[in-house]
């Protein structure tokens, strides 16, 4: 009796005062009242007085109430609310039966019940779900698809249309359970002692003749048998290692077909290694951008570097930057290969120097590395390559995710990113501001603009576009129309006319929270498209935690920071950032079925805090180690810190679902379903498959069949769905996360195979590993 006495007073005291506090914010005045109560049940108990029963059974009752007043009959929500009060009401029921007290009548018949109704929506339909079907038959049977033979897959997207849709049915709702490992491969490129934070293995692979091709995240280009995984031959870009690189990754190479039009030659395998082999004249090519800033042709059959491409093979893409501080600038995403040039964006660190490379966007000749145009946003208008002694404009808004491209249009499409320090818009000039954190629509010939869509004005939250634009013809109530679809970091997915930029779903302008740091400001609206997976605003009922005192002190925090909805400006005080910098959607993207006009996407919502650190007599030695904590903004007045907005648990302080599955009808921008995906089972050291709806990195792709496949949450799964209602159809173990989105093919056979590399995430703490792994159907 006396430890449970102490066990009440103890956690009767930390309510009572963190409620007490909370209070004193404005805040729900519920933790207070709970305190005292438990306080008063510690006393009772120590008199062995059955009021203490009583008591506790006013306060299960009255804790249920409030419970089901701020989140309804949701899952979660109420069963951490109530789970703790439920849990510590068993010792007093067997204290007060065992000592034959009538206290217990009382409570057991209220414990009960109150446990019945929590309990209770596990049988109910969630309320954060959408239950709806889309359509199974096809509407457009001469979609274009891109030029692309309907086993391969040629580029990150499958073509330079970006839609990760394969014509492929082999694999339908009916028979995917059926799927089985076929091969595994461990590529031996693994992170090291020295490597950054975000190191990670995001690569989807090309399939090209009967070789598969994929990098790693040390910029090795590893050539597979496409039948059996069997390497053919490796080359190893020989990256160093550099503290400063804020990634570590590659998404993927490019390739230029054969001038002939004809199938690659039969691949030659090799134990030697690749980059060790003479150059040679290539006719095709393979593109491997590195982490140290160059672009490499490489022969797809051999592996040597093609001696016709820039200097040996190999392309410097520092020339002409402003500044070339090592680990600034590099390309974590393959080139776009189109209209015979090979174009190359790059990443540029976000918020380690006012003064970084630019991120400018350059177009060479696929067969010799001849600069033939260049688009720089902090020079838009002059796209003549640049002369030897000048330069480029510093810290111009990059480009970092994936392009596509429209040919016959002759247009290519570029998602844009901000300039650095992306909190601080005080740097930045009109035309930076013009194309910061939209997309571009640039001449494949002369890299003019076509069109510009800005999707946040002065950004001040890092929202870059994430994403590559998906292209598709779509049906439209004014007739069939060249459609461009992107979503963003902060939930809208605009769908746009890729010829001309116009709206297809209607774009409106919402007001905007203001109050920027002196020598700023904030935009005065914010643009939003009719097609949104925006979260609602958070409010401190939304606050979660695994039990009621983590739960207050995100409450408490929720209330000390500055909040006041979406596009709240950063602060000294400290700004939630919700949707976060993760974003709703990432580069993972999403797919379109081009045949059904159907969209595919796993939207996230995960809050950030964002807090400018004014900078006088500060040390920031320890900064520029990633994204996260301080980042040191060298010359800037203000550093800035950024993290996720976790309880001290470590869990997210809005509760969850954090991550879901949704399918669109493009045709008419309806949402119809929506279900909570992935489950806590590799969050936790007891390997619980609790379905919970988490967060995750990764893409989609959509198959003929119908069936999507898409591996990206934060338990080691690749998962299979059904298009037309999204219910889960089939999932498989991997051996490591599955940060990376999938492919598939037909190897020699005529087998439908799905490939995901599996290799985690440095950042999100997924498995680590060097994996690729194929699947296919049981014979």
């Amino acid at each position: 009796m006396i430890i449970l006495s102490v066990l009440f007073f103890v956690i009767g005291v930390a309510l009572l005062l963190g409620g007490g506090w909370l209070f004193s914010l404005d805040g729900s005045l519920y933790y207070f009242i709970a305190g005292a109560a438990l306080i008063a049940v510690s006393f009772l108990l120590r008199k062995r007085n059955t009021f203490a029963n009583l008591i506790y059974a006013v306060l299960l009752v009255g804790t249920l109430i409030w419970s089901i007043g701020e989140s309804g009959f949701s899952w979660w929500p109420l069963a951490t609310r109530m789970g703790l009060f439920l849990i510590l009401a068993i010792p007093l029921l067997l204290l007060a039966f065992i000592k034959r007290r009538r206290g217990w009548r009382v409570l057991f018949p209220v414990w009960l019940a109150t446990a019945m109704v929590t309990i209770s929506p596990l049988m109910m339909t969630p309320p954060t779900t959408v239950e709806g079907q889309l359509t199974r038959s096809v509407t457009t049977s001469n979609a274009d698809l891109g030029d692309v033979d309907e086993g391969d897959w040629n580029a990150y997207g499958r073509s330079n249309l970006g839609q990760r849709f394969s014509p492929l049915d082999q694999i339908t709702p009916d028979n995917v359970d059926q799927l089985q490992l076929a091969w595994q491969y461990q590529t031996g490129d693994k992170k090291g002692p020295k490597d950054v934070g975000e190191t990670t293995y995001e690569a989807t692979p090309l399939k090209l003749g009967n070789a598969l091709y994929v990098c790693t995240p040390h910029n090795w280009v590893v050539a597979l048998n496409a039948d059996t995984g069997e390497e053919q031959w490796v080359y190893d870009a020989k990256v160093p290692a550099e503290s400063q690189r804020q990634h570590q990754t590659c998404r993927g190479v490019s390739y230029l077909p054969p001038s002939n039009g004809d199938q690659l030659p039969p691949i030659q395998k090799t134990s030697a290694p690749a980059e060790n082999l003479s150059a040679m004249q290539c006719d095709a090519q393979l593109f491997l951008p590195t982490s140290d800033a160059r672009l490499i042709a490489i022969d797809p059959t051999t592996g040597a570097k093609c001696a016709n491409f820039a200097k040996n093979g190999e392309l410097d893409l520092m020339h002409n930057m402003p500044f070339k501080q090592s680990g600034y600038y590099y390309s974590t995403s393959p080139p776009l290969v189109a209209g015979g040039v090979v174009i190359v964006a790059g990443s540029v660190n976000d918020n380690y120097d006012v003064n970084s490379p630019s991120g400018v966007i350059r177009a060479y000749d696929v067969k010799t590395g001849e600069l033939k145009w260049n688009w720089d946003s902090g020079y838009p208008e002059d796209t003549t390559p640049i002369g030897p002694d000048e330069t480029y404009a510093t810290s111009s808004p990059n480009s970092w995710s994936v392009a596509s491209a429209d040919e016959k249009l002759g247009l290519a499409y570029f998602p844009m990113g901000n300039r650095t320090p992306d909190q601080l818009g005080m740097y930045r000039s009109p035309a930076e501001e013009k194309y910061a954190t939209s997309v571009v629509a640039l001449s494949l010939e002369t890299g003019q603009v076509a069109w510009v869509q800005q999707f946040v004005h002065h950004d001040l939250w890092d929202m870059d576009t994430p994403a590559q634009p998906s292209l598709l013809d779509l049906d439209t109530p004014t007739g069939k129309q060249p459609a461009l679809v992107v979503p963003t970091k902060q939930g809208d997915i605009y769908v746009l006319n890729r010829a001309t930029g116009k709206p297809i779903f209607p774009i409106t302008e919402e007001p905007a929270p203001q109050g920027a740091i002196p020598g700023d400001y904030t935009a005065q609206t914010q643009p939003t498209s009719g097609l949104s997976f925006k979260p609602a605003k958070l409010t401190e009922a939304d606050m979660w935690g695994a039990t009621p005192l983590d739960q207050l002190m995100c409450r408490i925090e929720f209330k000390q920071l500055r909040y006041e909805g979406r596009y709240t400006p950063p602060s000294e005080q400290g700004s939630i950032v919700y949707p976060g910098n993760f974003g709703v959607f990432n580069w993972g993207s999403i797919a379109v079925d081009p045949k059904r006009q159907q969209l595919f996407g796993m939207p996230l919502y995960l809050a950030f805090t964002s807090t400018l650190v004014p900078k006088a007599g500060l040390d920031l030695s320890g900064a520029n180690k990633g994204e996260q904590g301080v980042n040191s903004n060298e010359g800037a007045e203000y550093a800035v810190e950024l993290k996720p907005f976790l309880s001290p648990l470590g869990i997210p302080c809005q509760q969850p679902p954090w991550g879901y599955v949704a399918g669109v009808d493009l045709k008419t921008g309806k949402t119809a379903w929506k279900h909570k995906n992935g489950t806590i089972e590799d969050m936790t050291p007891f390997k619980l498959p609790i379905e919970m709806g988490v967060p995750g990195i990764g893409g989609p792709i959509i198959t003929n069949g119908g069936v999507v496949f898409m591996a990206a949450t934060v338990d080691d799964y690749l998962r299979a769905y059904d298009l037309s209602n999204g219910k889960e159809l089939w999932k498989g173990r991997l051996p490591a996360g599955g940060q990376a989105t999938p492919m598939t093919y037909l190897n020699s056979k005529g087998e439908q195979m799905v490939v995901q590399v599996a290799g985690g995430h440095g950042s999100i703490g997924t498995t680590i590993g060097d994996y690729v792994v194929a699947y296919k159907l049981k014979k």
